[in-house]
């Protein structure tokens, strides 16, 4: 194998994530070639990503490219990738999770605002949601745009304060403040860096899987079920985070409406054993609860 071809969305965090996801490839003897690829979800950055009605709005581009063979690999933050991947495509692995909560970040001219009177820029339905759970008449404020564009529209005064991922901080080395958020429900796999890889690549994709972290695979696998289950292909703010403890997983989720008033959540404790049927189950189970008919308003309003 001379050299495998990654493709990435072409932001400065995709970047990171490719150049990452390179170094590992390099470290086991193997040249690389990263191609940025511009993905839908970066052409339109006015619209909210809900309302694009696109499955894999920032993978869909790096699919193409897969699938007519321009590339051998496509590097994606796994929140972005659907749970129902295209015909022919595979996850092959999955990069060690980092750094999954979501944080606060501030405009300075409202650092000393309470959080209940706080004007916050998200276009996420789920981080609308989850704040709306806590701080009901919250006004909100769409934002789109990688995480430089969404300091820079933070800082001209859209906002009194957003929302990002802390992984994306993190791994930019941005040097800004921010503040925890904790009755914040992750995405599902949030802070994970996934590696997609056409199902009729054997070899690359046999070679790609020396880098896969199992443990992660194990929590992100029960959380992207839980999704699927729930989701039936609507949009909806639905949180899930599972970590291995002690050769135990806790798995946290929570599905609310879109104001934040009906919400179900779930906080279980499992051996290995039931990893396989979890995100199911637990899904099932929230949907028994009241979330089918959470599930059905929200398929109405949108």
């Amino acid at each position: 194998m001379k050299s495998i071809r990654i493709g990435t969305r072409n932001s400065p965090l995709a970047m990171w994530q490719a150049k990452e996801v390179s170094e590992k490839i390099k470290a086991l003897g193997v040249d690389t070639e990263i191609i940025p690829i511009l993905a839908t979800g970066d052409k339109n950055l006015n619209q909210p990503l809900y309302t694009m009605g696109i499955t894999g709005v920032f993978t869909k581009d790096l699919d193409i490219a897969l699938l007519n063979g321009q590339i051998d690999i496509a590097v994606h933050s796994l929140k972005d990738v659907p749970t129902e991947l295209p015909s022919n495509i595979e996850l092959v692995a999955y990069l060690q999770r980092d750094y999954p909560q979501d944080v606060l970040v501030r405009n300075p001219s409202a650092k000393d605002k309470p959080l209940a009177e706080l004007k916050i820029a998200t276009s996420s339905l789920r981080r609308r949601a989850f704040w709306l759970k806590e701080f009901p008449g919250t006004a909100f404020q769409d934002i789109r745009g990688n995480v430089q564009t969404r300091l820079n529209k933070l800082n001209k005064g859209l906002a009194d304060a957003t929302m990002f991922s802390l992984a994306g901080i993190k791994r930019l080395g941005l040097e800004i403040d921010y503040e925890e958020i904790p009755f914040m429900i992750c995405a599902p796999s949030q802070g994970v860096v996934s590696i997609a890889g056409r199902t009729d690549s054997v070899e690359i994709n046999q070679f790609i899987k020396k880098i896969n972290h199992a443990e992660t695979q194990q929590c992100v696998e029960v959380e992207r079920t839980f999704l699927n289950t729930l989701e039936g292909g609507c949009t909806a703010p639905i949180g899930a985070f599972a970590e291995i403890l002690n050769g135990q997983m806790r798995f946290v989720a929570r599905l609310c409406s879109l104001d934040g008033k009906d919400c179900i959540e779930t906080d279980e404790i499992m051996n290995a054993s039931d990893y396989k049927t979890a995100g199911e189950d637990i899904a099932k189970f929230v949907l028994e609860k009241g979330g089918k008919e959470i599930m059905n308003r929200i398929k109405s309003q949108n």
